[in-house]
């Protein structure tokens, strides 16, 4: 009988993180994909499709289908999320994987139930959801499972799930108040600065590359310039631009505000005695967008609680999800429904 490779699935906003059980994380790539806009044809997916985006003529489109953490295309966000699995999986004879996956917070769950469904279509045999902060808690080596409070604030593409656990459950979170803090938000917040003092339109890549190079949450001890081209709004002509990094923490400054506001009131929501848990331990961040340079110490100095960047946090949640099918006996009592492995 052939092997099958059971996976863990990370569907973000803005990349598709893929855990192989035994095998650690297999595929990281973005969650974007190209298609015709008449025949719905698809025409490249993850990498290349990411390169497409802005320079694909009016007949063709390259967009993510998940968008502010919720889905903006079913159709294509089952197409991408197929092609990738089978891109890991391959074509199986017999039986097919495991596949436990996580998905943004703003996924319906009618969408969720929709989404696992599609999955079958790749051969999965079984499929199953777990929720974002426990996933990344997991992923990030927390102890979820002790009588101990843990917060996990997972930053991605989309929006930013904050959460105190205990016990594998979450105490209190910002789940049924989830804003579009995510990546993407503090892109726009550099795109509109930019646009207000220069007077100059760049693109949403322009945009993270500032923030991925030269971006900070807290001023740095030393000025860094990156040379950016955009379209001259006065002009409409192309024009180069040098933006500092200073520039840069400005235009961040009100999503990080945001951020903070959201991390706040969770744990003013929390029971005193897991409160006093979080500032022996600390808060830990995960997520693509955690990676913001001076963002740990910008939460630390808000807050006053000592704060910590995951290990590669981007795939805390696909790694989450892996290591639960790999210690099932003690991981997979967190999952969010109700079913467990016979």
């Amino acid at each position: 009988m052939a092997s099958v490779l059971d996976i863990g699935v990370d569907l973000g906003t803005s990349s598709v993180v893929i855990y192989g059980k035994g095998k650690n994380v297999v595929l990281n790539e973005p969650a974007v994909i190209a298609f015709d806009v008449e025949s719905r044809n698809v025409l490249a997916v993850g990498e290349e499709a990411h390169r497409m985006i802005g320079r694909t003529p009016s007949n063709i489109s390259a967009m993510r289908p998940l968008q502010n953490g919720m889905i903006a295309d079913f159709e294509l966000a089952s197409a991408m999320l197929r092609y990738f699995v089978a891109k890991v999986v391959g074509k199986r004879l017999l039986g097919g994987p495991r596949i436990l996956i996580s998905m943004p917070s703003g996924v319906n769950d009618t969408e969720r139930h929709r989404i696992m469904t599609s999955l079958f279509e790749t051969g999965a045999r079984r499929t199953q959801v777990m929720e974002r902060p426990i996933a990344a808690a997991i992923g990030a080596g927390l102890h979820v499972g002790e009588a101990y409070g843990e917060m996990i604030v997972d930053l991605g593409g989309g929006t930013a799930d904050i959460a105190v656990l205990s016990q594998g459950r979450i105490i209190t979170s910002n789940k049924d108040s989830v804003s579009q803090i995510g990546g993407d938000y503090f892109d726009d917040a550099i795109i509109k600065y930019i646009r207000r003092k220069h007077n100059l339109l760049i693109g949403e890549l322009t945009a993270e590359d500032l923030k991925i190079n030269i971006g900070s949450a807290l001023p740095r001890n030393e000025q860094f310039y990156m040379e950016v081209t955009g379209r001259n709004l006065l002009t409409g002509l192309p024009k180069v631009m040098r933006i500092t990094s200073d520039e840069i923490t400005e235009a961040l400054d009100e999503p990080l505000h945001t951020l903070l506001e959201a991390i706040q009131a969770v744990l003013e929501q929390s029971p005193a005695e897991l409160l006093a848990d979080i500032f022996e331990s600390g808060i830990t961040l995960s997520g693509g967008g955690a990676q913001l340079t001076g963002l740990c110490e910008a939460v630390s100095m808000q807050l006053k609680v000592d704060c910590h960047l995951a290990e590669n946090p981007q795939e805390c949640v696909a790694r989450g999800c892996g290591m639960t099918l790999e210690k099932w006996s003690e991981f997979g009592q967190f999952l969010s429904d109700r079913r467990r492995r016979r």
